[in-house]
């Protein structure tokens, strides 16, 4: 890689890969080797944001860009902006100063696997100009470094996505996954910047564009479990009250979509809203609504894992206090296991 680096230097990038992180000193190493082991027939620039990191993430950032000047473009902030409100950092950061036709994303926890990824998925975008977004499955595994059995995989198959299915979707993508043409986001969109996460905005930014391409191929790893991740953080404090405010801030930015499409793809808008709204009675174990017939749809878009203990928890309560008790125990052995290189 590092003779194909030398080859395009000076050359304008065709991909600007946008990494935000935070406090991400343990799996930055990951991320930023994945986007080097490209191989790729065109110049590439790596924009990296880091967020004010309280711990090491900031050296090793630095530590790159010595050895890789030509490709890595750090911007290390000394003041961490998401706790000033500046919830899509990507979007304040990373979107004004990537250079490239193309923009590809990953989050300074994850990282690239296969190194034709990128070079696969600009090739479909360059030969299909209608194409809005390209995405592909991913494997995950948790901060301990182990594999789990889950993947991120929307779909069964390889395959046009039409915008109404990136709109109203049972299953997300992975953010890891994810290239487009930069054009989507040069302006960003009111939506976009005032919605608590980034990702399904632009999402339906690239809906309303044209129309995506899922590979049903393991092409990245999402890492479950960060500390600093959104997921981690808005499950502590007062989890109800958040899961309430998430919900109100994504019906917002679902319907100024709405808007801003005339209309294009309200009834799909409306069934995205209101599958929201059931996972957030599915996430506070509100059962009695989330059992209720009028939201069968969206019940069945769950996995059997997870109605099976929706089941439990209503009926068996007892039982599932039990087993839940058992895997907890289980974890905390199997983690004491790995720390002592037993497992």
């Amino acid at each position: 890689m590092e003779k194909k680096g030398r080859r395009h230097q000076g050359q304008a990038p065709l991909v600007s890969i946008c990494c935000i992180t935070y406090n991400h000193e343990a799996y930055i190493r990951d991320a930023l080797e994945g986007f080097l082991r490209q191989k790729v027939t065109f110049p590439y620039e790596i924009l990296i944001y880091d967020d004010a990191s309280t711990d090491h993430t900031a050296d090793i950032i630095r530590e790159y860009a010595v050895r890789y000047p030509d490709r890595i473009r750090p911007l290390l902030n000394t003041e961490n902006q998401y706790s000033k409100g500046v919830s899509n950092p990507s979007g304040a950061f990373n979107y004004p100063r990537a250079r490239g036709k193309y923009i590809a994303m990953c989050e300074g926890d994850d990282y690239w696997t296969d190194e034709g990824k990128l070079q696969m998925q600009v090739d479909y975008l360059e030969s299909h100009p209608g194409c809005s977004m390209c995405i592909h499955s991913a494997r995950v595994a948790t901060v301990d470094g182990s594999y789990s059995d889950k993947r991120v995989r929307p779909y069964k198959g390889s395959r046009v996505v039409l915008p109404e299915e990136i709109i109203d979707k049972s299953s997300g993508y992975a953010m890891a996954s994810l290239v487009f043409p930069a054009r989507l986001v040069r302006p960003v969109p009111s939506f976009y910047t005032d919605c608590p996460v980034g990702d399904i905005p632009l999402q339906l930014m690239a809906a309303a564009q044209g129309y995506g391409y899922y590979w049903d191929k393991d092409m990245s790893v999402y890492r479950l479990g960060v500390a600093t991740s959104w997921t981690t953080q808005s499950k502590t404090g007062d989890y109800v009250a958040k899961q309430r405010k998430y919900f109100e801030e994504m019906r917002a930015m679902y319907r100024a979509f709405d808007q801003a499409t005339g209309g294009r793809y309200h009834e799909v808008v409306k069934s995205a809203v209101r599958r929201l709204w059931f996972l957030t009675k599915v996430n506070t174990r509100r059962y009695g609504v989330v059992l209720d017939r009028k939201y069968q749809r969206y019940y069945r878009e769950l996995t059997g894992r997870t109605r099976f203990y929706i089941q439990m928890e209503a009926r068996l309560p007892w039982l599932y206090q039990t087993l839940a008790w058992l895997a907890k125990c289980h974890r905390g052995i199997a983690g004491k296991l790995r720390k002592k290189g037993d497992l």
